[in-house]
């Protein structure tokens, strides 16, 4: 995907980006690129792959969930900041706070939010287990999103605690996402989630399959999850 058609798609989408917001995307490819020749943030460095397969794939969530809102949003996981930078780009509005159990990653996305001149985005180094214990970020978001960091029923309880009552975990999967939702019934049911709607596309070019799942939090999690660091993912609720 070319900048040229990362822009009309977009657009045809209803996501209009001002010359600035492309000059950020510019300027966020080379940054991404300069920093993985340091440390690991990414194993796709091509520049159509990366305008297709992290940017797009990023942006996708914003076809399926209105961004336009003042919106406190945390991104469990983002690696290299995705999917909330590219959001964040899009919708310069929203209030971003990333969580990442690397530092390196941290200090990345410290320069990058510096060098784009970002605002209203906050970086911290832990565990989404410890993360969402901590009373000034326990049920204070209204949107809680991850992609592709892990499978359903472990990730609702990474991220579940966090998401304010009547606020929403959307959960950015690939192709399995239909046997992870069923598989994750049971977590979500004891994590205060219930889905709400899960939208399935083909990312265009490649033509592999996306799902979006928008979980609503219905109730308060509770004080028993998350577990230990680790816990969730050695034995998850199911």
């Amino acid at each position: 995907m070319n900048k040229e058609q990362f822009q009309q798609l977009l657009a045809e989408k209803g996501i209009d980006l001002s010359p600035s917001q492309l000059e950020q995307f510019d300027l966020y490819y080379k940054l991404l690129v300069e920093w993985n020749e340091k440390m690991n943030l990414t194993a796709i460095t091509d520049e159509e792959e990366v305008y297709l397969k992290h940017f797009y794939d990023s942006l996708s969530a914003a076809f399926y969930f209105d961004f336009s809102g003042s919106l406190a949003i945390c991104d469990v996981g983002a690696g290299a900041g995705f999917p909330s930078i590219p959001l964040k780009i899009a919708f310069p509005h929203l209030r971003v706070t990333i969580v990442d159990s690397l530092n390196k990653r941290i200090t990345f996305l410290n320069h990058l939010a510096g060098q784009l001149q970002l605002n209203d985005v906050h970086f911290y180094h832990d565990r989404a287990e410890t993360f969402g214990r901590q009373p000034e970020h326990r049920e204070q978001y209204d949107v809680v999103m991850a992609r592709a960091v892990a499978r359903m029923s472990v990730l609702s309880e990474l991220c579940l605690p966090l998401v304010k009552t009547r606020g929403i975990f959307l959960a950015m999967k690939a192709a399995s996402a239909k046997d992870e939702l069923q598989n994750s019934q049971k977590a979500l049911n004891v994590l205060g989630g219930r889905l709400k709607t899960d939208h399935s596309f083909m990312l265009p070019m490649e033509e592999s399959e996306r799902t979006i799942m928008v979980i609503e939090k219905t109730k308060a999690t509770s004080k028993k999850y998350p577990r230990k660091p680790g816990t969730p993912n050695k034995s998850p609720i199911e």
